[in-house]
């Protein structure tokens, strides 16, 4: 079978003035997701060997073999995790997949047929990290019923997704993430249970091309000697986007709603950057795919909004170079997020800012691009003092699996 085999792979933060609360509730004095985000290279290089031998025991070759398509479900992070690594499964994992949100596949795709022959065998990952969110549990009851395959990825093999697909023979993955030391108590915006769910999803992917024959057991390993090196990737990016986003936070303070747009995997990281944005400062923010910006916010009435674009100049590069043409013509204050070895004469040309990540292969893009976005994110929050999630006031609250939304305690439909 033919190999695709992987290519060869500090600005001082300025001073701001602290505004007042906007809620009158005084956030952390700490830049505690920020701390966060500087945490993720060295998580990733010690879950790796933990995760890897946690695929390649899932993943075996009568499972591989047996299978041939996935769904991959999820619900917010998760989904967009799911969302992230859909290319990676079909290029490097030799399988279609498709991600969906959980309340999507439970509700309505597994209503339908979901094969085409007797001998079209399905598969369904429901990515949860807590493991108690309830439309991905639905999913994989639901799917085991159809008699898919299930399996989940969860941070134990004893949360109620992890029981859920074990009753149903599946398989469970788990991404038990170590605690940041110091957390203070204080529930930060999510970005280390999500990067482990990317590496597990990334690692399942090219465990899958290994026992499918997609990709031989050399390729297989330079893909994950690729995976891991985006923690060297993700310090130097801090290096390159620490101190610019910290400066575009405080250029941009006055702006009331922002966009992010990116296409393929960077589609899933446009909307995982709108919600570190939702999660860290509440402001309204929007991920968009690129294309679909070309349809329907380019008619947006506020010219100025903050668009982030962003690109890794692969397989998105002339249409990302053609919408950036667009949104600084009708006056948006175009962010470009790019590859610190992109020639700025594209896309990046006429910016309002610029935010590089050190490149990687498109489809880890992910790991390294959310950086950047999710920097200005901790940064907007700081500087304006606000409380992540609200200090779940409002109405909000932690407890019974999400207050009012009932995350965890919502009706489970089989």
């Amino acid at each position: 079978m033919p190999q695709r085999l992987p290519p060869s792979v500090c600005r001082p933060a300025s001073a701001a003035q602290r505004l007042p609360p906007r809620t009158g509730i005084i956030a952390p004095a700490m830049n505690l997701f920020r701390e966060h985000i500087l945490s993720l290279p060295t998580l990733i290089e010690d879950v790796f060997p933990i995760f890897k031998a946690e695929a390649d025991r899932v993943f075996d070759e009568p499972l591989g073999q047996s299978l041939s398509r996935l769904y991959l479900i999820g619900c917010g992070d998760s989904h967009h995790a799911s969302l992230s690594t859909e290319l990676a499964f079909g290029v490097l994992g030799g399988i279609p997949a498709q991600a969906m949100t959980s309340m999507q596949f439970a509700r309505y795709a597994v209503r339908a047929p979901l094969t085409s022959s007797p001998n079209d065998k399905a598969g369904v990952i429901g990515v949860s990290v807590s493991g108690g969110v309830t439309r991905t549990i639905e999913g994989v009851v639901r799917a085991a019923q159809r008699g898919m395959t299930t399996l989940a990825i969860t941070s134990s093999a004893q949360t109620p997704i992890a029981k859920a697909v074990n009753e149903s023979q599946g398989r469970v993955l788990t991404t038990r993430v170590p605690d940041v030391p110091n957390a203070q108590g204080v529930q930060v915006p999510g970005s280390r249970s999500f990067f482990a769910s990317l590496v597990m999803l990334y690692l399942s992917a090219i465990r899958m091309g290994e026992v499918r024959g997609t990709l031989t057991a050399q390729a297989a390993g330079q893909w994950r000697e690729q995976l891991v090196g985006c923690a060297e990737a993700i310090r130097e990016t801090v290096k390159l986007s620490d101190g610019l986003a910290r400066t575009l936070a405080e250029r941009t303070l006055s702006a009331s709603e922002f966009v992010f747009c990116g296409a393929g995997p960077n589609y899933a990281t446009a909307l995982f950057s709108a919600a570190k944005m939702l999660e860290a400062s509440g402001d309204p923010a929007l991920g968009q795919d690129v294309e679909e910006w070309a349809h329907l916010q380019y008619f947006a009435k506020a010219e100025d909004t903050p668009t982030f674009l962003i690109s890794a100049q692969e397989r998105d590069s002339s249409r990302t170079g053609e919408i950036g043409v667009a949104m600084k013509t009708i006056g948006r204050r175009v962010i470009a997020v790019s590859p610190d070895s992109f020639d700025v004469t594209g896309a990046s040309a006429g910016a309002f800012a610029t935010l590089p990540y050190a490149a990687c292969d498109e489809m880890f893009a992910p790991l390294v691009a959310s950086i950047p976005t999710m920097l200005f994110a901790a940064y907007r929050a700081e500087l304006l003092n606000e409380p992540y999630f609200r200090n779940f006031g409002g109405g909000r609250s932690i407890e019974n699996g999400g207050g009012i939304s009932r995350i965890r305690t919502s009706e489970l439909v089989v």
